[in-house]
């Protein structure tokens, strides 16, 4: 029996990138995914990818900082599927200016208001609407995407996203205690570099001086993040929950 045979898994920001390796990842475990983005084509394109693979999966498009919205999501994902078992909060944008980040003197107070809107409130959304039926069932898992940016200072990103980042470490650890004595685990993952079309908008001497300072001498793939979302909610790690898990190929150790 392959590891997540059964469960029910939504992930969102997963049409492309780390979200759709992860998503990749559990439907190969065995598991029924929803894949969750923006775009309509895009989901649809990934989740076709994932059957053609041999896979389940049911893409959905919403924006996961519009909580009503997200309802509706979670309604029509339990329908095709299923109640959620385990939730990924995946989605994330990290707004770049002709390849660069901009500066807090430069920042514009809707881009501010966006970037938390995505990767905070969003985790927040979905959360909220899966955990009443995890606690009635007495086991889930959630899984944050954080980012070692939530760690330690990275010029290449802005203000705005490392505060988002670190917020959902902090996000992790209280969700953590709360839910546990309900069989729920909750953890983060800190991914570094890893080679995505996010991570290429950004000049190529950025990468290679991270690569540089990485001890593994690479940048990671996106199915090193999936590897540690498949172990996080497995019955491995049954008993770790409260954690985040860098990814990051040594670069944080100090």
């Amino acid at each position: 029996m392959r590891s997540h045979e059964g469960r029910v898994v939504l992930v969102s920001g997963a049409a492309r990138g780390i979200g759709f390796a992860i998503a990749q990842g559990f439907a190969g475990a065995g598991a029924a995914v929803a894949i969750l983005d923006l775009a309509e084509d895009a989901v649809i394109h990934a989740a076709g990818q994932i059957a053609a693979e041999g896979g389940t999966a049911f893409g959905i498009a919403g924006d996961v900082g519009d909580f009503a919205a997200m309802r509706a999501v979670v309604t029509e994902i339990e329908g095709a599927l299923g109640p959620v078992d385990i939730l990924v909060n995946n989605a994330g944008i990290s707004p770049k200016h002709e390849g660069r980040r901009h500066e807090i003197w430069e920042m514009e107070p809707e881009e501010w208001r966006q970037v938390m809107e995505v990767n905070l409130t969003g985790c927040f959304n979905l959360a909220r609407l899966v955990t009443p039926g995890m606690k009635q069932r007495g086991q889930g898992s959630i899984v944050n995407m954080a980012s070692v940016a939530g760690k330690a200072y990275c010029d290449f990103v802005g203000v705005h996203y490392s505060t988002t980042k670190a917020g959902l470490i902090g996000f992790t650890r209280h969700l953590a205690g709360e839910l546990g004595p309900y069989g729920i685990t909750v953890n983060a993952i800190a991914p570094g570099r890893i080679d995505t079309p996010l991570m290429r908008g950004v000049a190529s001497a950025v990468n290679d001086a991270i690569v540089e300072a990485t001890p593994l001498r690479r940048l990671g793939q996106p199915q090193d993040v999936a590897s540690a979302a498949l172990f996080l909610t497995s019955a491995a790690a049954g008993f770790v929950t409260g954690q985040t898990l860098d990814v990051a190929g040594g670069w944080l150790m100090s």
